[in-house]
């Protein structure tokens, strides 16, 4: 699979598309209830309602959502639009909800690779071990909300600590996040990103200067639910 996330002209990053698309059909019976705790950029639910589905996302910023909802207005037929909430999915999925998912799909923050904005509840702006302890708590109120049987999707890349350089190894604390949620890794597939036709021009600099190896792929984890 080629395309991973690219980027707009605002700079913020654009889901694949076609990445929806596949996993949707794969791993989501038709007409099913998809769940997206990190519900950043409006792609994941258009392609979803597009293709039949129904979309429910959760996402901090009423900016982003706002946007969403303009985007999938010019889209989808006003009848057929993807829910958005607006608020933290630590807090939002604490409510009393009457719905079973048949499926997660997200793409979480890269931890601090890509700061958001400066609300407190955002991830992207706190530690990593207070990042780390609020995704375990919204993969897991997520996971509670999912049918048996049903997969749950993130796709997700790794991360430089800023100051030594270190990988933080956030696939792994996604796994375990998933893990402690009770789920089990079922697939694993390696996304290639846009960046692959450059990464030759970027690789010497890159490796001479620090020794780093240019990254050019992400991982779309799979789990299911027993």
């Amino acid at each position: 699979m080629i395309n991973g996330k690219s980027e707009s002209y605002t700079g913020t990053s654009i889901f694949d598309p076609v990445l929806c698309e596949l996993m949707y059909k794969w791993f989501c019976p038709e007409n099913g209830l998809i769940l997206d705790p990190f519900a950043g950029g409006s792609v994941r639910g258009i392609v979803a309602n597009f293709l039949g589905y129904n979309y429910t996302g959760i996402e901090l910023r009423q900016e982003q959502v706002d946007s969403n909802r303009e985007q999938a207005l010019n889209i989808l037929d006003v009848k057929n639009q993807p829910q958005w909430y607006c608020g933290d999915s630590n807090k939002v999925l604490d409510d009393n909800w009457q719905t079973k998912f048949d499926m997660l799909f997200t793409c979480p923050p890269y931890m601090d690779l890509e700061v958001y904005s400066d609300l407190k509840d955002d991830l992207s702006t706190m530690s990593d071990d207070d990042f780390t302890k609020h995704y375990n708590s919204i993969i897991k109120k997520s996971c509670n909300l999912l049918n048996n049987d049903a997969f749950a999707i993130a796709v997700v890349g790794d991360v430089r600590d800023k100051k030594t350089g270190f990988y933080k190894d956030f696939i792994t604390i996604t796994k375990i996040a998933f893990y402690n949620a009770g789920l089990k890794l079922y697939n694993e597939a390696i996304l290639l990103e846009n960046g692959l036709n450059t990464a030759a021009m970027r690789a010497d600099k890159q490796f001479t200067s620090g020794k780093k190896l240019v990254k050019v792929h992400q991982n779309v984890l799979i789990f299911k639910k027993p």
